[in-house]
């Protein structure tokens, strides 16, 4: 029996794109596809269609087998070669009547229920806060849930900008301490004099300008997560105490005799090779397999070029919402410039080119290759 369109309409979830010369055609499609949650988008014709995944990223793709511009099949092959997650459906809008409904129907739902499953998966698959695809990322979504349920502690490791307290937050809210606090301490940015007060606490008088007692992060962190960055910018003296405090779990502030016991998971994020320093005798060897009971790697994005698209959509998204302007759109040359990247400062640099190329792009709609040069090359970006 063939779907009506009510139920078409309680089975959208996903993200669709309608490819088709016929607007009409599209309009029906459209409507057959409107449902509280769906997102739909329209192309005219084959390259069209090809263009606009590289700004909609989608769950489905519906092919008019009559495209004016390319054979729908060549175009059906190409989505699934470079978008292999995407369900691709073919309608005919030649035909007529009833039968022809019907297929539109069918054909929408199928993809519907298709994206309802990606994006459950989706959901599944990935960490909280994080975004990609590409098998590299994807492991570290496995680890990470692997170790997310226990007290273990973790060493992230990774270049700059890789987003290794993105990791971290997302192992805290994966883990029973989910309710609990997560905090943040980024150990080379802390003066070394300072830092054992900020770590530890401290009591009235404890030292110069200690006008009033404070609890330390650790302290703050009671029940929940502690994240220490760029862990092995610790002095060797921290490194000691911090090493005492993972082994016995016990605080003591400075300026007091007074040891208080301490429940908090402790993650670590380092961009250095600790082994490296510990070679050097920069950096203990007990506290470094202390810290690195489960190490995860992550992987720099030239390593995952093919979750580029996503990343540069998300980043345009927030930049739009911010803004409070319309969506803009990446040419299928500005993504080009983009996945030709080493991108040496990883995600983070991947964001400041998008917020340039968000301000440069000005009134436009359209992000174009002009528009995401980097560095010195801003000098030569002309209007467009």
């Amino acid at each position: 029996m063939a779907a009506t369109a009510q139920s078409v309409i309680g089975a959208s979830q996903g993200r669709i794109l309608i490819a088709s010369a016929n607007p009409e055609f599209r309009r029906q499609m459209a409507m057959q596809a409107a449902g509280p949650t769906a997102q739909t988008e329209e192309a005219v014709g084959g390259a069209h269609a090809l263009a606009k995944l590289v700004q909609f990223p989608c769950d489905g793709v519906v092919l008019d087998r009559n495209l004016p511009d390319l054979d729908a099949e060549e175009v059906a092959e190409m989505i699934r070669q470079k978008y292999p997650r995407i369900e691709v459906q073919f309608v005919d809008s030649r035909e007529a009547g009833s039968a022809e409904r019907n297929e539109v129907i069918d054909a929408v739902e199928e993809v519907n229920e298709e994206a309802s499953e990606l994006e459950s998966e989706e959901i599944q698959e990935n960490l909280p806060g994080m975004i990609g695809r590409s098998e590299a990322i994807r492991k570290t979504y496995e680890l990470a849930k692997l170790v997310a349920g226990r007290d273990t502690t973790v060493l992230v490791t990774g270049e700059t900008g890789t987003g290794k307290e993105l990791v971290a937050q997302a192992i805290h809210e994966l883990s029973p301490r989910a309710k609990q606090a997560f905090v943040a301490v980024n150990c080379a940015a802390i003066p070394e004099a300072l830092l054992e007060a900020e770590l530890f606490g401290h009591v009235r008088g404890a030292f110069t300008g200690a006008v009033q007692s404070r609890l330390g992060r650790i302290h703050v962190a009671q029940g929940g997560t502690l994240f220490l960055d760029e862990v092995g910018e610790l002095p060797l003296s921290m490194q000691a105490k911090l090493l005492r405090f993972l082994q016995n779990g016990e605080v003591q502030r400075l300026g007091s005799s007074d040891v208080y016991r301490v429940d908090v998971r402790v993650i670590c994020a380092t961009n250095v090779p600790l082994l490296e320093q510990v070679r050097a005798k920069q950096f203990r060897q007990d506290l470094y397999y202390r810290l690195a009971v489960f190490p995860i790697d992550l992987p720099p994005l030239r390593e995952r070029i093919g979750d580029v698209a996503l990343l540069a959509e998300h980043f345009l998204r927030g930049f739009c919402a911010e803004a409070g302007v319309g969506l803009k759109r990446l040419t299928p040359a500005a993504l080009g410039a983009l996945e030709q990247r080493k991108w040496n400062g990883n995600v983070r640099e991947l964001q400041h080119v998008l917020e340039r190329a968000f301000i440069l792009s000005g009134n436009s709609n359209e992000i174009c290759a002009q528009h995401v040069q980097t560095g010195n090359e801003l000098r030569d970006v002309r209007e467009v």
